[in-house]
């Protein structure tokens, strides 16, 4: 039995992707939370280049920083914004790990570098599929077992891989065959109205083999911008799983799974990882999802649900960030209701994430929304639209359910002061970088959450609709100028972003002001028409606080911890 690294679970990430038929807007959509507890959020921005003939590309290990050698640069790379370029492609991941003796592979290629080479390549998800795949082919690959969602304004995929391991070699000291370099791979369309979603577990079983017409492999790349084409997959990703013994020999290609084979399910993974899934596609569709909760808490692998869903109502953007701000409010998950919550409710866990106790092992759970969180986005790709006016990559950094999502657009000529790479790190705090201001925030709402997370929630409702219907009203005057004057339009989808960034940092500086005085030293200071209410002596002060008491459940539970003597001891 295999199972992936507990370790590398919790240093996890979230993407959900929604296909333009499932969005209001006709939008494809893809959100991307960035977890570990090491990573700082900050926006990446890489300028459109063009490069002399000859012209190498350092390979920098993403996780790491480790370089790992030198590929040839191509002619002309695009600007990026983050995970989405120029021309609304946007590419977004979780790490499954999956069969550890197939990590140390010879590659070249790590997960992250995959990501970025191919948006400063790529046009659309078709394009970066083929980018991917000649990558992999020709340099290897270097990482765990990755799924990416890759999605441009018209479709979105999922693409699954794995690398193949170290070189197999036989009594003579010769590679066997049916051992390359490379990865195994699949991708799939999802079908235009549905949602789909992965969560740090592989999420791909059974898929179309080659017929002529909707799947083809990837030495039949040259049919891959044929419309009617919806799988594509490596192909050797089922004769290298018959080799390493993880399929029957003499089993039907047609009922092979790459999960099963690459990244079998156990407890972790449904728990974990499936059950993030599993909760946005509860709130979509509660109807189709409930069913499957047994196997979301890890209790019934068997009853694995779908890999993508029709949701019962077209999706929002706002309704998408939400999904990111979950903790399993409502399920048996509920993250808010047990002892672990504190007085204030609060959904959060600090790791370890499975812990002992009298000999029993339990866990905490892990939720969509956690505060190991780097940055997180939800990718707006519009259709109809100018590519840059178009593709919006709503950013935000630290905590999802504590953040604000701030529009930045494709087209911008660079990434805002505020989150710019460099501005502060995880060891070096800067009081003007958008991460640390967030953060302290979200810092101060754990202490008190149920009563302080109120207050996050208005301002998060206010600034990002408030931005919504701006850039509705721009729509407009964008089109046309995107058409007549481009560098002009260039320039102020760039200052408006800038100044987004700016508003939203300096409300959280506000916030996190507000929230100090008004719950200082436990305390909840009266309010009046927005003030707080002060004596009318010479010097005035506060009016008397108020002293909420806890919650009658939380005294329930000092009582049955502490029995009679701290009853017989309260003093008149």
């Amino acid at each position: 039995m295999v199972s992936t690294m507990l370790l590398s679970r919790v240093s996890a990430c979230t993407n959900f992707i929604i296909t333009k038929g499932a969005s209001t807007t006709g939008s494809c959509m893809v959100t991307y939370a960035a977890d570990s507890h090491t990573l700082y959020g900050e926006l990446y921005y890489y300028a459109a280049a063009d490069h002399a003939a000859g012209s190498m590309r350092e390979v920098i290990e993403w996780d790491t920083g480790e370089r790992l050698g030198q590929i040839p640069e191509v002619a002309h790379t695009y600007a990026v914004v983050g995970n989405m370029n120029e021309h609304q492609l946007v590419i977004g991941e979780t790490t499954y790990g999956g069969r550890s003796e197939l990590w140390k592979t010879p590659g070249l290629i790590d997960y992250g570098s995959l990501i970025y080479i191919t948006l400063q390549r790529a046009k659309n998800a078709r394009e970066a599929i083929k980018v991917i795949s000649e990558l992999l082919d020709a340099y290897g690959y270097h990482s765990e077992g990755e799924s990416f969602s890759i999605a441009d304004p018209n479709e979105a995929w999922i693409f699954e891989l794995i690398g193949k391991g170290a070189e197999m070699k036989d009594a003579k000291g010769k590679i066997v065959k049916g051992w390359s370099n490379g990865a195994v791979w699949v991708a799939r369309r999802i079908p235009d109205g549905y949602i789909c979603g992965h969560a740090n577990q592989a999420r791909i079983t059974t898929f179309p083999l080659r017929d002529g017409k909707t799947s083809i492999t990837n030495k039949e790349l040259d049919k891959i911008f044929l419309p009617d084409v919806q799988t594509v997959y490596s192909h050797d990703v089922i004769s290298f799983a018959k080799l390493k013994g993880y399929y029957p020999k003499d089993a039907p290609d047609a009922e092979f799974s790459f999960c099963d084979a690459y990244a079998p399910i156990d407890f972790e993974g449904a728990r974990f990882c499936d059950a993030r899934v599993w909760m946005a596609f509860y709130r979509c569709s509660p109807g189709q999802m409930a069913k499957y909760e047994d196997y979301a808490r890890g209790d019934n692998l068997k009853n694995r649900f779908p890999l993508w869903i029709k949701p019962d109502q077209k999706l929002e953007v706002q309704d998408v960030m939400q999904l990111m701000r979950d903790h399993y409010e409502g399920t048996s998950m509920d993250m808010t209701k047990d002892l672990g919550a504190g007085p204030y409710a609060c959904p959060y866990r600090w790791r370890p994430m499975n812990w002992e106790s009298g000999g029993k092992e339990y866990i905490h759970e892990r939720a969509t929304a956690t505060q190991q969180t780097g940055f997180s986005f939800v990718a707006q790709c519009r259709p109809d639209l100018p590519d840059g006016f178009g593709g919006i990559l709503w950013f935000g950094v630290d905590d999802a359910a504590s953040t604000c999502y701030m529009p930045m657009f494709c087209g911008i000529l660079s990434a805002p002061h505020e989150l710019m790479e460099g501005n502060g790190s995880m060891v070096d705090y800067s009081a003007n970088a958008a991460y640390w201001r967030f953060t302290k925030v979200s810092q101060l709402v754990y202490s008190r959450y149920s009563d302080m997370i109120q207050h996050v929630q208005e301002l998060q409702k206010s600034l990002e609709g408030s931005f919504v219907t701006e850039i509705k009203n721009m729509e407009s005057k964008m089109v046309e100028l995107y058409k007549n004057d481009p560098a002009q339009a260039q320039r102020e989808v760039t200052a408006y972003s800038h100044q987004v960034c700016r508003k939203v940092c300096e409300a959280w500086d506000h916030l996190y002001e507000y929230l100090l005085v008004k719950y200082n030293d436990g305390n909840v200071k009266k309010e009046q028409n927005g003030k707080f209410l002060k004596t009318n002596a010479a010097v005035p002060q506060c009016e008397d606080p108020e002293h909420p008491a806890y919650p009658e459940k939380w005294y329930k539970m000092i009582v049955d911890d502490c029995g009679s003597n701290i009853i017989n001891k309260v003093s008149k």
